[in-house]
């Protein structure tokens, strides 16, 4: 074997390795882009769930907008105040008041409380039931079809179907809204973790077709909004809603409904 081969075999391996070295180090010096300190900062304090709660693309999309001011401290629905107020400080900014919220499902229409008029079988998913008949078995087109679309959007396991509607966690619940965009019927909000009155039905229908399919709807009679002192009840298209910075949840809402739809 040569040995003069075999130097400048490995002079020209050095060589291009300290050739292709120093030219990464450059280039990575010419187009390396800043990164605000801050928004490191801001986002390390972020519980990286990447839940899509805030409005933005995950939580190094959240950090970023709040570095350049674009979004408040709290804009974090997961980690709620501690982390706010951690950000806050960060950003040099007042400590702002964060209400902790929890996701809602306005129906109460169990398999016991709700008719059903067929037997189904098929895919489960309450956003497929729309292209079957009737949109679904339940009698009311209005309540929870208890097929869990929002159980699998839920990406903190706060959600599940409990003989046949969607009952939330409150304590697992991270306000993120998944369950809110999800569900094709509107039927769950977002509300202060604090609120004890709540009116658990959706529906739009008359009294005569809420009776025939539920036994607990509310029919719209007006007697909660007439008897609430705080003005916080009003009945709109036949059904009643709480506004919540009004209500003390007093619960004279729940103690004249007929119905017994009003939790309180």
């Amino acid at each position: 074997m040569n040995i003069v081969a075999i130097i400048v075999a490995t002079a020209v391996v050095a060589g291009t390795g300290l050739f292709i070295g120093l030219f990464l180090g450059v280039a990575g010096k010419k187009f390396a882009v800043e990164v605000d300190e801050k928004e490191i900062a801001v986002r390390e304090e972020l519980p990286g769930n990447n839940c899509g709660g805030c409005g933005y693309p995950g939580c190094d999309g959240l950090a970023a907008a709040i570095a350049k001011g674009e979004a408040p401290c709290n804009a974090c629905p997961v980690g709620g105040a501690p982390v706010g107020n951690r950000i806050a400080k960060i950003m040099g900014q007042e400590v702002a008041e964060t209400v902790r919220q929890v996701a809602y499902v306005k129906c109460a229409g169990n398999c016991e409380k709700t008719k059903s008029r067929y037997a189904y079988t098929g895919v489960e998913d309450c956003e497929m039931l729309a292209f079957v008949p009737g949109s679904g078995p339940k009698s009311c087109a209005y309540g929870c079809m208890g097929f869990g679309s929002c159980v699998k959007a839920c990406p903190f396991d706060a959600i599940h179907i409990i003989n046949g509607i969607a009952v939330v966690d409150k304590e697992a619940c991270k306000a993120c809204g998944k369950c809110v965009a999800k569900c094709p019927r509107h039927l769950i909000e977002l509300v202060p973790y604090e609120q004890k009155t709540f009116v658990a039905c959706s529906s739009h229908g008359k009294g005569k077709e809420v009776t025939a399919s539920c036994d607990v709807g509310c029919i719209g009679c007006k007697k909660c909004e007439k008897n609430c002192p705080s003005q916080a009840i009003t009945v709109t298209n036949f059904c009643a809603h709480v506004d919540y910075e009004k209500c003390t949840n007093c619960g004279t809402c729940k103690d004249v409904c007929p119905r017994e739809i009003i939790a309180g």
